[in-house]
């Protein structure tokens, strides 16, 4: 494909994004914490934050790769991408508002009965279940929505198709300045009313403006055996995850047990969090992706180690993300969190807006590997300058600095992956990096959430601190796994 992208086709194939980022930018770093924090014991908020984030994840990661080789291989008329949009759109809509509902549950005789025998709210465990449903649903969307550059836009013009893709990944950033203020007044429906808007507008503009040809003829190969291929890929990943979560959790309580001093506690329960967290994705990531890829994964060890290289950044970036709220609250003591964390996320959202158009730019001129090593340690500064921050004005300015490393992170990691996957399989290995999108949370936050708490316990606000500077190795260790990925041509 030789012809030149109109500047509307970029927006146009990428719209869904907004949707998928409005929810994500609302429901990870705010609402999902707020719910948490108010149908369960405070001082364990991070541990259960963490489930609701792992068992959702599990499901994504379960899902994703599935629905892309289902769109892979779909005649539908209307083409192999949009009707999968379609379905996730209107699926994610009533999730939302089983979501906007589980408050309705709180001081009911079920809850009661809940708390009494299981000793766990009914409304977390509804939240639980509408997270779960929509996980599936969403990434059902996100994984043919994930093929559509592949298949419309030249190769030499992916890198700015991607770059404005990372920007409709980051305008929620903007938008959601004004969630937070009303999250801290107690008021959700509108902000749940917001991602159902979002989420119709932007399916309906990609059901009339995306130009797919309909594959003429569905592949007659089985699913049987990449069905349980991707269940022993995701099953894999979290096994190990969790198993690490275990023995994290072990090393810190027989340490405490044994009256170990606190500088000791924090060396080696730090170097068991963060080895558990390496750990896991290139373990987790290297048995997974073979068992997902099958016996073409010997000819796409660059492919698996992007994998990698993407998991590792996003583990870190996401987290930090997740965990902001409860940070701002209990290290910074700012009196409005959630109003706090909005506001960082618009400011830095700048920032990532400009380094992402950049990126996306550059990505198609000198390269995206250089660039994306360049993001790892920008954003790998950032860090060590919010573990250092004495006010909220340099919380901000490292936040900005993470953002620059981010943004063009997003832009020309994703260009990279996208000259690394077969042309003809693109769904279905894009939807195999989802080891990378839902296991950036599985491992970040399903291993940090509970390390910040048991450092909590030690020092109130120590966990953040900890965790924090685990995020910032990953990233220079995302830097490293580059030497690995030998991409094709100038990339």
């Amino acid at each position: 494909m030789n012809k030149s992208m109109r500047w509307f086709d970029y927006i146009t194939i990428n719209i869904y994004q907004i949707g998928l980022g409005i929810a994500s930018g609302i429901l990870t770093p705010l609402l999902l914490p707020y719910l948490v924090a108010v149908f369960m014991p405070i001082e364990y908020k991070n541990s259960y934050l963490a489930t609701v984030r792992v068992i959702g994840l599990t499901v994504a990661m379960m899902i994703q790769p599935l629905a892309g080789m289902l769109s892979d291989r779909s005649s539908h008329p209307l083409g192999r991408r949009r009707p999968f949009i379609i379905l996730s759109a209107v699926a994610n809509i009533i999730c939302l508002l089983g979501i906007g509902l589980t408050p309705l549950l709180l001081g009911t005789p079920l809850d009661a009965s809940m708390r009494g025998s299981l000793g766990i709210s009914a409304a977390y465990l509804a939240l639980i279940a509408a997270v779960i449903v929509m996980q599936f649903f969403s990434n059902f969307g996100q994984a043919a929505f994930q093929g559509i550059i592949p298949d419309v836009v030249p190769a030499n013009q992916r890198g700015r198709a991607s770059g404005v893709k990372a920007i409709f990944e980051l305008i929620p950033s903007l938008v959601v300045i004004f969630i937070g203020p009303m999250i801290d007044r107690g008021q959700i429906w509108l902000p749940v009313v917001i991602i159902v808007s979002c989420f119709g507008i932007s399916a309906l503009i990609s059901l009339f403006g995306i130009r797919e040809t309909p594959q003429p003829k569905q592949p007659a190969e089985s699913l049987r055996e990449p069905f349980w291929r991707f269940f022993l890929l995701a099953a894999i990943f979290v096994a190990i995850s969790q198993g690490a979560v275990f023995l994290t959790r072990s090393a810190g309580g027989w340490l405490s047990a044994a009256g170990a001093a606190l500088p000791l506690q924090v060396v080696l329960v730090g170097a068991a969090g963060l080895l558990a967290m390496a750990g896991s994705i290139f373990i987790g990531v290297y048995f997974g992706a073979r068992i997902g890829i099958g016996k073409e994964a010997t000819q796409q060890s660059s492919f698996i180690w992007w994998v990698i290289n993407r998991l590792l950044f996003l583990s870190a970036i996401g987290s930090i993300q997740g965990f902001a709220q409860y940070y701002l609250a209990d290290v910074m003591h700012v009196d409005k969190p959630a109003s706090a964390t909005t506001m960082l996320l618009a400011v830095v959202a700048v920032f990532l807006m400009i380094s992402a158009v950049s990126g996306g730019y550059l990505a198609d001129r000198i390269g995206r590997k250089k660039l994306v090593g360049v993001a790892g340690g920008v954003a790998a500064l950032g860090t060590l300058i919010l573990l250092l921050a004495p006010n909220m004005t340099v919380v901000i300015i490292a936040g900005c600095i993470i953002g620059l490393g981010t943004g063009t992170f997003m832009a020309t990691n994703w260009a990279l992956g996208t000259d690394l996957v077969p042309a003809k399989d693109a769904g279905r290995y894009l939807g195999i990096s989802n080891l990378a999108g839902a296991g950036a949370g599985i491992v970040g936050a399903g291993i940090g959430g509970p390390l910040a708490d048991f450092f909590n316990k030690l020092q109130p606000g120590l966990g953040y601190i900890i965790i924090f500077a685990l995020y910032g190795a990953l990233f220079l260790i995302s830097v490293l796994t580059l030497v690995k990925v030998k991409p094709p041509l100038k990339s």
